[in-house]
C-alpha cells in the first residue's frame, strides 16, 4: 500500500469523487430525466457557474468567475466521464442504454447519499443543481445546446470543434 505523505496528498477539488457528487446532485435533480455526458458536462459546468447564465433569478456562482475559463468544457468532459464511472461502481448513478445512446440517472440509493450531505457548500450546490434542473428538464439537448452556445458560445464552439459528434 502507497503512504501518503503530507506533500503527495490528492487534492478533492475537482476530484473525481467531487465531480461525482456534482453530476450525483444534478442527476438527482433532473430525476426523473436521464442526462448524456455532453449534458452532464454543460450541467457541471453550470452547476458550479451559475453566473454564466443572465436573468433576474440566477443564484451567483459558487466558484469564482476566472477570466481563463474557456477551456474549462474541455477539461470537465473526461472528468465528468471518470466521474460517472466512480458513481456507477458505488451504485449511485445508474447507466441507461436507450435508442439516442448511453445516459445516466441517479440510482434508487441517490436520495439517501445525498441527504446526509450537508455541508454549506453542498446545500448550495443543491439549490443550484434543483435551479438548474427547473431551467432546463422540459428542454431538448438540442434547445439546450443552442441556449449554450448563445450565453456561453466561445467554450462550446471550441468543444464542438474538438468533438464534433456531440450534434
Amino acid at each position: 500500500m502507497e503512504k501518503v505523505t503530507e506533500g503527495s496528498r490528492p487534492h478533492p477539488f475537482n476530484s473525481s469523487l467531487e465531480t461525482g457528487i456534482r453530476a450525483l446532485v444534478v442527476l438527482e435533480a433532473f430525476h426523473p430525466r436521464q442526462c448524456d455526458l455532453i449534458e452532464l458536462t454543460w450541467f457541471d459546468h453550470l452547476v458550479v457557474h451559475t453566473g454564466d447564465i443572465e436573468g433576474e433569478d440566477v443564484p451567483g456562482s459558487l466558484h469564482p468567475d476566472l477570466p481563463n475559463r474557456a477551456g474549462e468544457l474541455l477539461v470537465r468532459r473526461r472528468l465528468v466521464e471518470d466521474s460517472l464511472l466512480l458513481m456507477q461502481r458505488v451504485h449511485l448513478v445508474d447507466v441507461v442504454d436507450g435508442e439516442d445512446g448511453i445516459s445516466f440517472a441517479a440510482s434508487e440509493d441517490a436520495p439517501s447519499f445525498l441527504a446526509m450531505l450537508k455541508a454549506p457548500y453542498t446545500v448550495e450546490l443543491k439549490k443550484r443543481a434543483a435551479w438548474i434542473a427547473e431551467r432546463f428538464a422540459s428542454l431538448s439537448k438540442a434547445a439546450i445546446r443552442d441556449l449554450i452556445d448563445d450565453k456561453i458560445g466561445r467554450w462550446t464552439a471550441e468543444f464542438h470543434i474538438l468533438h464534433p459528434s456531440t450534434s
